[in-house]
């Protein structure tokens, strides 16, 4: 029989780059040994951001990772696009500690891909046994795999975790030479509509492309103002830190997009990607300037034009966002598996997920229904 071994690490930066990479693959940058170590380095993890690093490995008979879940502690519920604060709030008011949980991740990271990062897939079971042993023995709450890889729900699923349905939006490449090629599938009001949008939105701007070395201090520094900006809006707070961008271009940057918008040389608003395998992810975006329809241009538009110059399939826009249906992004489901130990807080939640999930699958249908595709008779 084999023998696998399970341990805790400190920290993703505690694992050699090629054994992680092993584990991860190349296709997902967001689970890749360089993101998430720039994540700690930058210190957007770790020390009071409320997540520490604790990746729970299991070792194979040679001695090295078989597989690798990239798990955290949280003392909070923030960064995680899929929301538990209900739980919490009612297992608080039981008389339960709900924090610290461990949250299976990529932090800050909307973005599905694989949870259980494996060399081996034999090390699946041990791994999600692992995970929950973790739990066990610490008295936690919970766990929670976020934005999971559809084909990795079956392993959760059969070691019995909770599975959570929630929709993002995303822009599927039908094999389209242009973006105009694209077009030519919407409907004729739909495309008008888009054209319009496109030329108000860069009138008297210029719009570049840049990746791995030409993208230098200047770009980073700016985009940090754009990044700040929406991120105090929103959260209150930003979840990354400046370090991260710097460590980013440095340690990834043949991956990384970054979509700018100058005006007399002088850039007002970005747009930060990071590009797959087969995948564009829209992150970040930001401005310094209001201009009508330029988070469009720059968010989904152009994510559009890079995608087909590089043959990509899918461009992922990042969380909600009903207002991406109108440009071509339609509703696709995404998934989260959670494990409960207590029974009866199992049971409730259970219950509620089934509820949630009728509605989820309904309000799917009702927004798709609103793509802007061709119908027959168009």
């Amino acid at each position: 029989m084999t023998t696998l071994t399970a341990r805790l690490a400190d920290g993703v930066g505690a694992i050699p780059a090629d054994q992680w990479d092993a584990c991860a693959g190349t296709g997902n940058p967001f689970v890749s040994h360089a993101f998430l170590v720039a994540l700690e380095q930058s210190a957007s993890v770790g020390g009071r951001s409320g997540w520490q690093s604790i990746p729970i490995i299991v070792d194979g008979p040679d001695g090295m990772p078989a597989g690798i879940a990239p798990a955290y502690a949280k003392s909070h519920s923030q960064g995680e696009y899929v929301f538990d604060h209900a739980w919490a709030d009612a297992w608080e008011r039981a008389g339960g500690s709900y924090y610290p949980k461990l949250q299976i991740a990529a932090p800050f990271s909307p973005v599905p891909g694989p949870r259980l990062l494996l060399r081996d897939p034999a090390a699946a079971a041990p791994l999600i046994a692992a995970v929950e042993a973790v739990i066990d023995q610490h008295g936690l709450s919970s766990a929670h795999a976020t934005f999971v890889d559809p084909a990795q729900l079956p392993l959760f699923e059969a070691a019995g975790w909770l599975i959570r349905e929630g929709t993002q939006f995303h822009w599927a490449n039908d094999g389209y030479r242009s973006f105009d090629d694209f077009l030519e599938v919407l409907a004729s009001r739909k495309r008008k509509a888009i054209r319009k949008e496109r030329a108000a939105a860069v009138e008297g701007l210029t719009i570049r492309h840049l990746t791995g070395d030409a993208i230098e201090p200047r770009h980073w520094q700016a985009f940090w103002a754009f990044y700040q900006d929406t991120g105090s809006r929103k959260w209150g707070q930003p979840y990354l830190t400046r370090p991260f961008f710097r460590l980013l271009g440095e340690t990834m940057g043949d991956k990384v997009l970054l979509i700018l918008a100058e005006r007399d040389g002088v850039p007002i608003a970005g747009a930060l990607d990071l590009i797959g395998a087969d995948t564009l992810y829209g992150r970040y975006w930001g401005c310094t300037e209001d201009v009508p329809f330029l988070h469009f241009e720059l968010c989904y538009y152009q994510a559009i034009d890079a995608a087909i110059a590089r043959g990509l399939k899918t461009v992922e826009a990042g969380a909600q966002g009903e207002h991406k249906l109108a440009r071509g992004y339609v509703p696709v489901p995404t998934w989260s598996a959670h494990y409960l130990p207590d029974p009866n807080f199992r049971q409730a939640v259970g219950d509620f997920l089934v509820r949630e999930r009728a509605a989820v699958e309904s309000d799917q249908l009702h927004l798709a229904a609103f793509a802007p595709f061709r119908r027959s008779g168009d």
